[in-house]
């Protein structure tokens, strides 16, 4: 009896004696070549905790993603060290050098996500590899050395959305999907026989590069050629196509609501954006890596072939919900095709909505943002400031490429700034990045700033805030660190309810304190940049209930009543004899525009003065 309660014990696992997600996080690292890219990952530091280790997604303090894309990693993932993760849903790995068979990711059997994509992984996958995957939405390996036959245990995946196969050598027939999957793509491989009727729907470039491969929406079985973009034939097929069509835009707008009414519940709940997870993109990062989706019209547009700027299609169409209007073809054209067909990395869920960097077929990379509560203007008035923000031409501000209207919503395009934001290189990133923010950068930085809100207040001069939502997440940096303002000028557009929940002006003094804000407030907000940049200090001003990071203004303003502002001085910065007072010069015009009560505050002209007359 002792022997076999010995032997029992002894097969249990002992989650009391199992290591932190640090230490697990760590042991991974050391199975993966190219340490640099993962050099926050330090022994007892938090990977949760500011200034996060790079890849690492955290919500509430736990780690439920890792996304370690594009870092030219080699070696081997180690699942023993990622099953220390028991809260980890989502695993990114796209785009690395990763070889050898499909790693044993299904031993972790929470996971939502697999990202795999652009490696060298190949062999075949068991048929049963996925059957302890009972949770898993999304399945990227496209792109891979993957052979064999493709696992049955797929199709027993109920809650699967997403599944990208292409670019490998899967052979054999395809396994009948039944499942209500959003995104499916099987090109370039090596199937061949009928393509079952569950998939019939989907488009013919989901089965492309198949030679064997037949059946509907391929050529017929029996040799004949069916119209791959045309559903309608004869008998009444097109009413079958169209329906379908609407049973899937149904799907996709109740998808749409429901994600609308989570985020209206949680904006409730926090009402300002959590930065306690950082990303290069803005503000949030969600836990997965996802495809754009748009809502298409039955006269869909064909991307690509638009006609330039000034307010033109950059798809076919007459002019339904199924338009981009390019409103500056600087960095190309394209139409909502394109933004469908192209795979993109979750980059924020803020409050004005979601964004995504979509990296398309044509090499042009930009950022989609899903906007909502833009109604507050008509369809030619939003028209017309759309068209208008598509004519700035200035060196700090980020210049919107291309819209999409639709009255529930609304999509953005702006070209996609790689560096990623003010507020990651500054507090997110302790790589390269932030080693190079020296003083003259940082001067430059807020210069720079100054320049874009110059232009702004000439160009929005009568609006009542010309940005509204400034603040360093906000702000994006070229690879030369040349401050890009973006975000601006939708206070305008935007119904009043909704701008009172997200944007950061209705965060300041001016409106929780006097119930109003005016051009000062966009003053105050860019104060607390200047305090942000000058402290290195993350501002609790970010976070809706004020807890965590420096209330960097009651900091700064003790901190000068008391005479010690040397004392504020970001350490990183080295402060000697001759930059110190230029970086007090600077922190005291911060302080002044930081004033709480907006009519003893600078006015915006004035603070630009004054920064424009600072020299290093």
């Amino acid at each position: 009896m002792a022997a076999a309660l010995f032997c029992f014990f002894f097969l249990l696992p002992l989650p009391s004696f199992s290591i932190t997600d640090g230490e697990a996080l760590l042991k991974l690292k050391q199975a993966l070549n190219n340490p640099p890219a993962l050099s926050s990952w330090v022994p007892n530091k938090d990977p949760c905790a500011l200034p996060l280790w790079v890849g690492v997604l955290c919500a509430k303090d736990t780690i439920n993603g890792i996304n370690l894309a594009n870092m030219g990693l080699s070696g081997t993932i180690d699942v023993d060290a990622l099953l220390q993760i028991p809260s980890l849903r989502t695993i990114s790995f796209i785009n690395n050098s990763l070889s050898g068979p499909i790693p044993n990711l299904n031993r972790i059997g929470a996971l939502k996500a697999i990202y795999l994509n652009t490696n060298q992984f190949s062999g075949s996958i068991p048929p049963d590899y996925f059957d302890k995957l009972a949770s898993l939405k999304k399945l990227w390996l496209s792109d891979n050395k993957f052979s064999g036959n493709i696992p049955i245990s797929l199709t027993k995946l109920r809650f699967l959305s997403e599944l990208r196969l292409d670019k490998n050598d899967f052979s054999g027939t395809l396994p009948d999907f039944t499942q209500p999957i959003r995104i499916l793509d099987f090109s370039n491989n090596k199937l061949e026989g009928p393509i079952p009727p569950s998939m019939a729907g989907f488009d013919a470039s989901s089965f492309a590069g198949n030679p064997a491969l037949c059946g509907k929406p391929l050529k017929e079985c029996g040799g004949g050629d069916a119209a791959p973009s045309e559903p309608a034939s004869s008998g009444g097929s097109a009413g079958d196509g169209l329906s379908w069509f609407w049973k899937i835009l149904f799907i996709i707008l109740l998808a749409a609501i429901l994600a609308g009414v989570f985020v209206l519940v949680k904006n409730q709940r926090d009402q300002s954006d959590n930065f306690s997870v950082m990303s290069r993109g803005n503000s949030h990062v969600d836990e997965e890596v996802m495809q754009v989706h748009v809502a298409k019209s039955v006269k869909g547009s064909e991307g690509g072939s638009g006609t330039g700027i000034g307010g033109k299609r950059g798809g076919g169409g007459r002019g339904g919900m199924g338009d981009l209007i390019m409103v500056n073809d600087e960095k190309g054209v394209f139409g909502l095709t394109d933004l469908m067909k192209a795979a993109a990395e979750v980059l924020g869920n803020g409050g004005l909505g979601s964004a995504y960097k979509a990296a398309m077929a044509n090499g042009i990379s930009v950022v989609v943002k899903r906007m909502r509560e833009m109604n507050k203007v008509s369809r030619d008035i939003f028209d017309a400031e759309m068209r208008r923000f598509g004519r700035i031409r200035n060196r700090n501000i980020l210049t919107p490429l291309a819209y999409h209207y639709r009255k529930e919503e609304k999509l953005f395009v702006t070209e996609y700034i790689p560096k990623g934001s003010l507020l990651y290189v500054l507090h997110g990133d302790r790589g390269s990045s932030h080693g190079e923010l020296t003083w003259p950068t940082r001067f430059a930085i807020v210069k720079g700033i100054a320049k874009g809100l110059a232009f702004l207040y000439t160009e929005f001069s009568t609006e009542e805030l010309p940005h509204g939502n400034l603040k360093s997440s906000n702000i994006l940096l070229t690879n030369q660190y040349e401050p890009l303002l973006s975000d601006y000028g939708f206070h305008s557009l935007m119904n009043p309810n909704y701008a009172i929940q997200t944007l950061f002006a209705y965060k300041t003094p001016d409106y929780t304190e006097y119930k109003h804000v005016s051009q000062k407030t966009d003053v105050y907000c860019l104060g607390i940049i200047i305090l942000e940049i000058i402290t290195g200090k993350f501002p609790s001003q970010y976070h809706s209930n004020g807890k965590g990071g420096t209330d960097v203004v009651q900091w700064v303003s003790t901190a000068i009543s008391e005479k010690r502002e040397a004392d504020l001085i970001d350490p990183d910065l080295h402060p000697n004899s001759s930059s110190l007072p230029q970086m007090l010069h600077l922190l005291r015009i911060g302080a002044d525009c930081t004033e709480p009560n907006p009519q003893r505050r600078l006015p915006m002209k004035e603070a630009i003065r004054r920064i424009e007359e600072l020299q290093l």
